[in-house]
């Protein structure tokens, strides 16, 4: 079989509402919906944009993982909507590259991750640090969409 045929059981997209995130999230979706496979949707809280105050009030780290949670629940009905049958949510906390690499990836045991090649994020919005560190650290097959 040819690897252009491959079959992914689980699909992992990270999303970010970038442009690019948007265009991988529509890609995660189609292949789902062809290969009737699972969408996993992830988006990670980055730790380093709040403040120190904010960081040290659970409050505050609450709300904003509950906005996160509330936003990926959005997705999900977007993908129900187009037809994805089994749709999950993962978030998680910390620097995006490791934290989908280290983390994510093996919670949610996807073989397929899909992510946009630039960051609407800081200094991230060049295709650099995020989009190669997971392409070259991560274990499972990765799709970077531009």
């Amino acid at each position: 079989m040819s690897k252009q045929n491959t079959k992914f059981e689980r699909v992992l997209v990270g999303v970010d509402d970038s442009d690019d995130a948007q265009l991988a999230f529509r890609y995660a979706m189609h292949r789902c919906i062809k290969d009737d496979s699972t969408l996993i949707i992830t988006s990670i809280l980055e730790s380093d944009e709040m403040n120190v105050y904010q960081a040290l009030t659970r409050d505050y780290v609450h709300g904003e993982r509950k906005e996160l949670e509330a936003h990926l629940k959005e997705y999900r009905q977007v993908a129900k909507d187009a037809g994805v049958k089994k749709v999950e949510l993962m978030v998680a906390e910390g620097d995006p590259g490791e934290t989908i690499v280290k983390d994510v990836i093996p919670a949610s045991k996807a073989d397929l991750l899909v992510i946009g090649s630039v960051s609407k994020k800081g200094i991230r919005k060049y295709f650099g640090s995020q989009a190669a560190y997971m392409a070259k650290y991560s274990p499972i097959s990765i799709m970077i969409i531009r």
